[in-house]
């Protein structure tokens, strides 16, 4: 056997068939070659010219080497600067079994419910665990940040103005108590839409202002101030004007919550509750409010119905998808929740409990109430009077800021520092220790050039936790037995193992989702992100302790330029719905810049994402619908009329490519040019840019702007509906306008207001895309793109013969996604898409993405990760399901009683003494021979989401609350 000495390719093990199996493949859809079936897919005159110019691809330890390299250039500081991001303990038993697990981090968001029961009820949890602890009665299951969650609830309660003296009110007030990345987040969020802020002091509000509607307040407030809220929020409901209120979760273990206040909406971040500060994200914010606003609160909440057996069953509640099915009529545009932080943030809450959430608050209490003592003691001026974990030292000159600034530095300290305002902010959190606050106070001495004499050892033996009666909780909560019961180690792995092996995810076969490009997430590429140089990085920390942090955000951007063919990227867009309405906020930065203030059209075709017309809405764009022609491509006649009748005031068209029929148009460049003849810009959704890589690129199609999903096409993991990433790509004429920051520069010189809290978004997870790029390289990628290609035409292929295939481009050939037809077997047999995605669950499936962007129908697309076996596993599924209602066609099978209209079948129903179905129990579980050996078994049969919506419960139920005896999955 011939030596071979070189190292070997991280492709290889990336890309699932192997040669032997591709060329068969090949020979399966008819090709000669890989390079000869994309000369059939993608039109010439928009291939690349030449390769990718991207560093030679490492392999997999060379790689872990290199990034080793960069992660040493951050350093580690001890934190005081606060400001809503705080260092935290993952407790290990999360860290490794959730964080660090495939079986959490590979799965997609919860739509089917039967084989999600364990995300499910983690989010349900959280949900929980919110609601207690803001006094609200109910919260949703998480959001991008704490920023963009107020910017959601400002919208909101915009949209629920009534009565005579608010109806058209259209002022919101934000205190200037908020944290300045929220008021900042806000400014860019209202701006668009045209409601007024105005930012100022709360105590000299006058809630009568004919033109106000709401508030926010923040609480504690940003430099550590805690106020009761109930008089302020009390005259503004007489006033008819909504309240929210940001407020820290760990603090309201003490302090008496908004919602006990009077609060209308509560928001905030889950961060310090296990999740690494991660030099910004990504975190889970959370939302909770009143019952009145169930069916207006954004994104997502988890509600507990029943499945078919009457047994309780959780599932997705309400308004799922709304920006699918209202579009621009929605009220947000939010797609992507931050699933995987929520879980982790609702573990944590479970592992410690109401008694050790409340140990917790209290020492960090502690050391900031001794904290205030040691530096009174030392003739510093504590302008911050009651607190909670913040404090603020005011009356600083500059040279005192900058003694204290050069003392901490050396100490590997860092605080908030105000030189324009003489104060310098001290915020304490769970990792830090008595000895800490020893250095801190050492710190201020030598600033005053004093020594310190304040014994912290001595002084902690009396310090206590009091608050003025207002201001102190007295309500108990988290008394759910599942806070109460999982504080050892042992049987808390239990229980994460127990909710694990409820899902279906990556580690057991195949996610066939159309559009949401469900890749391999590999291990090297994950390692790095729980690295204590990613991890304990707070997000305004001077630059040059984020050098490595730099190092990877410039390889990273100069990299997706390169891929996309634009200028620059912005990396701040912390979802692929932020990617959109960003892109178009900078659309419209530049028209604006140009002084046409009237361009404000976007034409959106009817195929696209429903995100896409809801976050042209929030950018304050007028949406005009274009047609599709019968082949599912954009109708150029019908968007020349919509071009020409909106010429002067065309602001850019919205196009998805391939499309999301799954097919390379071959009009797209005159599509494009026609855009640019009349002004306009040209919008690219990245959905699917997984059929792009290395052979074409959105610049050379003649897009202007493009976001690029990275927890698609580069491999950040779903995390079970969240954290994604959307940085968008642009041409050098919008380079100027890419969202700044108000803590630290980022940006373009004339940016708009940032999108996200965050400078660089959700920054740590950039490690995996980083990761991903540079063990691919260029030959890499483009491998990876024409496989993904090559697997979608074997599947569509293979079932041709079987379902319709409703759209393909030229010689017949799809792009890396093809749509099959479910909606004739309905008059058949009976069957429509539901059921089919529901008996996939019995072959050990996800369904692909069920009717969209066509009602009916099913979207599959397979990733360049599939070997040919798993590719041929789904087949079989697909064929079998297929004959199983041919069976019905045919009268073989009972039309209303048959293994389709009562999938999925649990093991408690196979298993059951009675069996009185018209097929046999071989059938109902074992449909394959290989399942008899490899099975996967939904948790609850099919469930009842009208029941759930009509009796609606969004927390851990009681025991009481389960009829016949039956147990919530929560205490098992």
């Amino acid at each position: 056997m011939h030596i071979q000495f070189g190292k070997e390719s991280f492709s290889s093990r990336h890309i699932g068939p192997g040669e032997d199996q591709i060329n068969d493949m090949l020979e399966t859809v008819g090709a000669s070659s890989l390079d000869h079936l994309i000369q059939e897919t993608i039109p010439s005159k928009i291939r690349l010219d030449k390769p990718l110019d991207l560093p030679e691809a490492l392999s997999e330890q060379d790689y872990l080497e290199n990034i080793r390299s960069i992660a040493t250039k951050n350093k580690i500081f001890r934190s005081f600067i606060g400001m809503g991001y705080y260092d935290t303990v993952t407790p290990n038993v999360i860290l490794r079994n959730v964080l660090e697990n495939p079986g959490w981090y590979t799965a997609y968001t919860p739509y089917q419910a039967e084989i999600a029961q364990g995300r499910l009820e983690a989010l349900i949890n959280f949900q929980t665990m919110v609601t207690d602890l803001t006094g609200m009665e109910l919260a949703n299951a998480s959001l991008l940040d704490e920023g963009t969650a107020a910017a959601e609830a400002v919208s909101m309660l915009h949209s629920q103005r009534k009565g005579k003296k608010r109806k058209t009110a259209n002022t919101f007030f934000i205190s200037e108590g908020c944290h300045p990345q929220t008021i900042a987040v806000l400014k860019s969020r209202m701006e668009p839409i045209g409601i007024d802020l105005m930012v100022g002091n709360p105590e000299q509000l006058d809630v009568t202002h004919p033109e106000l509607f709401g508030l926010l307040l923040q609480y504690p407030d940003t430099h550590g101030n805690v106020r009761d809220l109930t008089s302020l929020i009390s005259a503004a409901h007489e006033n008819s004007v909504y309240v929210a209120v940001a407020a820290d979760l760990m603090s309201l273990t003490l302090l008496t919550p908004p919602g006990e206040m009077g609060a209308d909406v509560v928001v905030g971040s889950t961060q310090r509750f296990g999740v690494p500060m991660g030099y910004g994200g990504p975190h889970a914010a959370y939302f909770a409010t009143r019952e009145d606003f169930k069916r207006q609160i954004p994104g997502r909440i988890i509600g507990v119905s029943q499945d078919a057996e009457g047994n309780a069953a959780n599932r997705m509640a309400l308004q799922t998808r709304e920006q699918h099915i209202r579009r621009e009529k929605a009220t947000s545009n939010i797609c992507t929740a931050q699933v995987l932080l929520a879980v982790i943030s609702g573990f944590y809450g479970v592992y410690h409990g109401p008694q050790g959430l409340k140990r917790i608050a209290s020492k960090i209490h502690g050391l900031t109430k001794l904290a205030a003592s040691g530096l009174r003691e030392l003739g510093y001026t504590i302008e911050t009077e009651t607190f909670f974990d913040t404090i603020t030292v005011g009356g600083l000159d500059v040279g005192t800021i900058e003694k204290i600034r050069s003392e901490a530095f050396r100490r590997h300290i860092n605080f908030r520092y105000s030189e324009s305002e003489g104060r310098v902010g001290i915020s304490f959190d769970e990792t830090k220790h008595l000895s800490d606050l020893d250095d801190v106070l050492h710190v201020f001495a030598e600033a005053a050039g004093k020594g310190s004499s304040f014994d912290v050892n001595k002084a902690s033996e009396a310090v206590t936790v009091s608050y003025p009666e207002e201001l102190t909780r007295t309500t108990p909560f988290m008394d759910h037995p599942v806070f109460n019961q999982y504080h050892s180690e042992h049987e808390m792995l239990r229980y994460l193992k127990q909710l694990e092996n409820r899902d279906l995810d990556l580690t057991h076969s195949m996610i066939s989702l159309g559009s949401c490009t469900m890749k391999l997430n590999a291990t090297a590429e994950m390692i790095p992100l729980t690295w204590p140089e990613f991890g304990k990085i707070h997000p305004f920390v001077p630059e040059d302790q984020a050098a490595g942090y730099h190092k990877l955000f410039d390889e990273l951007e100069r990299w997706l330029s390169e891929i996309t063919g634009f200028r620059a990227v912005s990396l701040q867009p912390n979802s692929g719905a932020q990617g959109e309405y960003t892109g178009l906020m900078t659309i419209r930065a530049y028209h604006h810049a140009k002084g046409e203030t009237n361009r404000n059209v976007t034409i959106v075709p009817s195929s696209a994402h429903g995100t896409n017309p809801a976050s042209a809405v929030m950018a304050g764009m007028q949406v005009v619908v274009t047609k599709c022609d019968e082949n599912g491509n954009i109708d150029l006649d019908d968007l020349r009329e919509k071009v020409e009748k909106h010429s002067e005031n065309l602001s850019s068209l919205m196009v998805t490519y391939p499309s999301t029929h799954g097919v390379f148009e071959e009009d797209i460049r005159e599509i494009c040019e026609l855009i640019h003849e009349h002004g306009g810009l040209v919008y690219m959704d990245g959905a699917n840019m997984n059929a792009q890589v290395g052979l074409t690129s959105p610049a050379q199609i003649g897009a202007d702007v493009c976001h690029l999903n990275l927890h698609k096409t580069f491999c950040i993991p779903h995390g079970g509906g969240g954290p994604g990433m959307g940085p968008i790509g642009v041409v050098e004429k919008l380079v100027p306008f890419l969202p700044g920051h108000p803590v630290v520069k980022t940006g373009g010189d004339q940016g708009i207001a940032p999108v996200a809290a965050a400078p660089w978004g959700s920054a740590s997870i950039l490690t995996i895309s980083h990761a991903y790029i540079r063990m691919m390289g260029a030959e890499g990628l483009k491998e990876a793109t024409e496989v993904a290609i090559l697997n979608s035409n074997y599947l569509k292929d293979r079932l041709k013969d079987h379902f319709p295939i409703l759209y393909t481009g030229r010689g017949g050939r799809t792009a890396h996604e093809f749509i099959i037809d479910i909606r004739g077997f309905k008059q058949s047999a009976g069957i429509d898409a539901p059921d089919v995605a529901k008996r996939l669950m019995d072959y050990g499936f996800h369904a692909p993405t069920m009717s969209f962007p066509v009602p009916g129908t099913l979207m599959i697309e397979p990733t360049e990760s599939e070997s040919k076996e798993e590719l041929d596993r789904f087949c079989d599924a697909m064929i079998g399901i297929r004959n199983e209602i041919r069976a019905i066609e045919e009268g073989r099978a009972d039309a209303e009683s048959n293994v389709l209209k009562h999938a999925p079948h649990t093991m408690r129903v196979v298993m059951s003494d009675e069996w009185n179905r018209p097929y046999s129990r071989e059938e109902a579980a074992f449909p394959l021979a290989h399942l008899r050996f490899n099975k996967f078994w939904p948790a609850v049969s099919r469930v009842d989401d009208a029941y759930g919506d009509r009796n609606l419960v969004c927390t851990c139920m009681p025991l009481e609350a389960y009829a016949d005896g039956q147990e919530p999955a929560t205490v098992e």
